[in-house]
């Protein structure tokens, strides 16, 4: 489907001079927390032109802890891992954004330009599952900021976690849009065999200038649908992560991206309402009017009947599904979709399998 939307120019210039390239947010407006707003100005001062590019950069965190809990009736997992704050991919919809208040660094292009790595997570984490407390069920990565984005080639984070997830048999669910998956694929497929492992790749349209928008440093579409197609073949089950459905932009394509995941070895599928917590209903409106200024009207108006007249309601079971007609018409899409095609669950993970590791100097078991 062609929704005839341009794709970002190469270049974004913003009122201070600085530019940006291939970036989702529009604007960098300080987090809630901040007590002071700042304007950046043109000092009138030269300078070079590389010097204005808004560039990437990656600051190290020492993880003082691993796993994060979590308690909310309507999600599936009770514990996950983070590798990285902040995320490059740059997705101007993503309902991460606005954790980086909480660092003092603005949601919008400090949240896909700053980013944190936690390099040394993997001790953290196996000394949190060699705890005596520890009662073992699946650990989910990539709830909140993707694991396969671009700096991973560098910082190898995420391949720290696995291997100690791997040495410990432990159950765990992936969900990225990223490619540096398949660099992994000689953990994953024997854990995916195993039953240790299920992946959830990400795909929002199947339309490629409207991903490179959307999402403009995250892999095209068809990638994705390889990523699938390579998992599947290495023995990893694979849900296609219909997320997050645009009202009044994506959902026509609900459907047919249905259609081609199956095609490419999907087994399950599960759809996400677009979410706009805190900041991101400012810059997802900002992002509208800028690259779609025809059509921000009706997305938004619509995306109100399914959050009772709000941007977003947060409430536990309307925030990912919303209410009302709208609603129910996906899910009845949805249902359909998936019951023609032959969708179905996933095995459940298997938790008997997990055994701590044993370490130099361990006293090694009779039996």
């Amino acid at each position: 489907m062609f929704y005839n939307c341009p794709m970002e120019p190469p270049e974004t210039r913003l009122p201070n001079g600085y530019r940006t390239r291939a970036r989702g947010a529009l604007g960098n407006a300080a987090g809630r927390f901040e007590p002071l707003r700042r304007v950046a100005a043109d000092d009138g001062w030269d300078m070079a032109e590389d010097d204005r590019l808004l560039r990437t950069e990656v600051r190290l965190e020492v993880p003082r802890s691993a796993l994060a809990w979590n308690r909310s009736p309507d999600i599936e997992f009770d514990r996950s891992v983070n590798p990285y704050r902040g995320c490059e991919h740059g997705c101007i919809y993503c309902y991460a954004r606005p954790t980086h208040a909480f660092l003092n660094l603005s949601p919008g292009l400090d949240f896909e330009t700053k980013l944190i790595a936690r390099p040394g997570i993997g001790a953290v984490l196996a000394a949190e599952l060699r705890a005596k407390a520890y009662r073992v069920a699946p650990i989910a990565i990539g709830t909140n900021t993707d694991p396969y984005q671009p700096i991973e080639a560098q910082q190898r984070v995420m391949r720290e976690v696995l291997q100690v997830l791997r040495d410990f048999n432990h159950p765990l669910t992936i969900t990225t849009k990223g490619t540096l998956i398949e660099r992994d694929l000689d953990i994953l497929g024997p854990m995916g065999r195993a039953g240790l492992l299920s992946v959830g790749i990400s795909v929002t349209t199947l339309d490629a200038g409207l991903s490179r928008a959307l999402e403009p440093r995250a892999a095209a579409p068809m990638r994705r649908l390889e990523v699938i197609r390579r998992l599947t073949e290495a023995g990893v089950p694979v849900r296609l992560m219909l997320a997050p459905v645009i009202p009044g932009l994506t959902d026509p394509e609900m459907e047919a991206i249905l259609t081609a995941a199956k095609a490419a070895g999907a087994r399950a599928a599960a759809w996400i309402l677009l979410r706009l917590p805190g900041e991101v209903a400012g810059l997802f409106r900002d992002w509208l009017e800028a690259r779609l200024p025809g059509r921000a009207d009706k997305i938004l108006a619509r995306l109100h009947e399914l959050h009772g007249g709000q941007d977003y309601d947060p409430a536990f079971g309307a925030r990912m599904r919303g209410q009302g007609v709208w609603a129910d018409l996906l899910q009845q899409r949805f249902a359909k979709a998936t019951a023609r095609l032959g969708f179905g669950d996933l095995p459940a993970l298997r938790c008997d399998l997990f055994r701590a590791p044993p370490r130099a100097g361990d006293q090694l078991s009779l039996f």
